[in-house]
């Protein structure tokens, strides 16, 4: 089952999952791009908002009922509403193999990417997995100022070792087995596997900036 949590109280954008992206609301690219992998049964949309509701009925994913109040508050966390989600749909689905989730604020997935994280998850036998990209940014803490890397040696991006190479996570894909979910209420649980995603796969929108650069390169895509 995928999953694609969207409250309706945005701070940052308010009315960001609805918003407008090169001709549809935000929330309906992934619900499209779940609706055509060959790996998902059903498309969920977890959401408070009736307005949300509607727009995800209409581009095709099933909104059993709203999300309660307590589960989309601000600082409420993304799990025990996919644990919501999961309990509501079995009851009048069946028993799923496992829970894909998707965040709206992702909205750049190739075609066939879900079908191949599907087919790395089963392949490495994983419990859960995390869709990540190549990254490297070098980061710094401020207290105690000090870098994540020797700055008297700066290594070049060519020059970087193979176990040296760091990853980001997208927030584009999360898949976990069922069980594994619902016994430790993390979408990590378990052995994680890592898909490696295309770069400009790893967008998020968490301002009108990155509204801009989606489009940008939604435009090229599709």
């Amino acid at each position: 089952m995928a999953i694609i949590p969207a409250r309706g109280g945005s701070k940052g954008v308010p009315g960001k999952n609805l918003r407008d992206l090169c001709g549809k609301p935000l929330i309906a690219w992934s619900i499209e791009q779940a609706l055509q992998a060959n790996c998902v049964t059903d498309t969920v949309v977890s959401t408070d908002s009736e307005a949300i509701a509607r727009v995800a009925r209409a581009a095709g994913a099933h909104v059993p009922c709203l999300r309660p109040a307590e589960l989309a508050t601000d600082d409420a966390p993304t799990e025990p509403a996919m644990l919501h989600a999961l309990e509501v749909m079995e009851e009048s689905h069946g028993r799923y193999d496992a829970v894909m989730l998707l965040q709206p604020t992702s909205p750049l997935r190739l075609a066939g990417t879900l079908d191949s994280a599907w087919e790395a998850f089963v392949q490495d036998d994983a419990d859960s997995l995390c869709g990540v990209v190549e990254t490297h940014a070098f980061f710094w803490q401020v207290d105690p100022v000090r870098a994540s890397y020797d700055t008297a040696n700066r290594p070049r991006r060519q020059d970087i070792q193979l176990s040296d190479i760091r990853y980001r996570e997208t927030g584009s894909v999360y898949i976990t087995r069922r069980d594994a979910f619902r016994r430790e209420g993390n979408r990590l649980a378990g052995k994680t596997a890592l898909f490696i995603m295309q770069e400009r796969e790893g967008w998020e929108i968490d301002s009108l900036v990155d509204f801009a650069v989606l489009g940008a390169l939604l435009s090229e895509e599709f």
